[in-house]
């Protein structure tokens, strides 16, 4: 996926999270019968999975947090997992405080990139998906839980079922597993319908705009540029020269020169192999890209 693809794939299942293309970092939301009790944030971290924790915790330790003496307090209780968090209305107020803090904001977007779609980005590279719509149904899948029981169930990508009948048998499988639990998860099938939509109208490349529960999401509501993006990066004659080049440079701790020649390439391929596991592609492409948050 390019970078307008992977917003857009973050954006649907923010859409879905939260009912905002951006994802609402003050979210909070119980739910009569989820296991997951309070969940909060731009992708809902929930208190039950512990994710809620850990996202609070990540928070609280950086210096320049503007609430994070007032919620380390109660960072036992999260730890815990003491379910009279759900009804803790001071607890809920002092999250949606902390949201408008720029650093929890970027902290929910590294916590939320690093957990989940950079996870969930490799998941669809292992089992062959390279199709933008199906990266998103995995990145889905990661959100909100249920990847790897699912995943085998439908088997492989194989000469006699290509990737695209692949995604849409996985599609239905997981419709079929969210009618199948307690609720309120069957009532999250509309996610599922979504994902059927784009496949019938073909949109295997996520172009915009695309409507998801009646929010429409374009390159404006992304906050993104209408200009094309820049190719992947990688070795060619005569080398690439660009502002991402020092961008990825910076991100490997290499000399910021914005030219991308043998050096930079051969720390780009260190940097996926050492990843676990490794980062398969050709140069700094959207998985790369995607780790170091660039």
């Amino acid at each position: 996926m390019n970078s307008i693809q992977t917003a857009t794939a973050v954006a649907i299942v923010n859409v879905f999270e939260t009912g905002r293309v951006r994802g609402d970092y003050g979210g909070m939301a119980v739910l009569d019968g989820d296991t997951g009790h309070l969940s909060y944030g731009r992708s809902q971290a929930s208190l039950g999975s512990g994710s809620l924790f850990a996202l609070l915790d990540e928070y609280c330790a950086q210096p320049s947090a503007q609430f994070a003496s007032q919620l380390a307090p109660y960072l036992p209780r999260f730890q815990q997992c003491d379910v009279s968090l759900d009804t803790d209305e001071a607890v809920h107020k002092l999250l949606k405080l902390a949201s408008v803090d720029a650093i929890m904001q970027r902290t929910q977007d590294r916590f939320f990139t690093d957990r989940f779609l950079t996870p969930a980005l490799q998941a669809a590279q292992r089992v062959g998906i390279t199709q933008p719509l199906g990266q998103a149904v995995v990145y889905d899948s990661h959100i909100q839980g249920g990847w790897s029981r699912l995943q085998p169930r439908v088997g492989a990508i194989t000469a006699a079922r290509d990737e695209q009948s692949w995604i849409g048998a996985y599609i239905e499988v997981r419709r079929q597993w969210l009618l199948s639990l307690k609720p309120p998860l069957p009532s999250t099938v509309y996610r599922m319908q979504t994902f059927t939509d784009l496949i019938t109208a073909n949109n295997w490349v996520l172009a915009l705009p695309i409507v998801v529960q009646g929010v429409t999401i374009t390159e404006n509501t992304l906050g993104l540029s209408s200009a094309p993006m820049g190719p992947t990066l990688q070795l060619t004659t005569p080398y690439m020269r660009s502002d991402d080049v020092r961008a990825l440079q910076k991100a490997l701790g290499l000399a910021e020169d914005g030219i991308y020649g043998p050096i930079t390439d051969e720390k780009v391929s260190e940097w996926k192999r050492a990843q676990k596991p490794p980062i398969v592609e050709t140069g700094a492409g959207p998985l790369t890209r995607a780790a170091l948050h660039i």
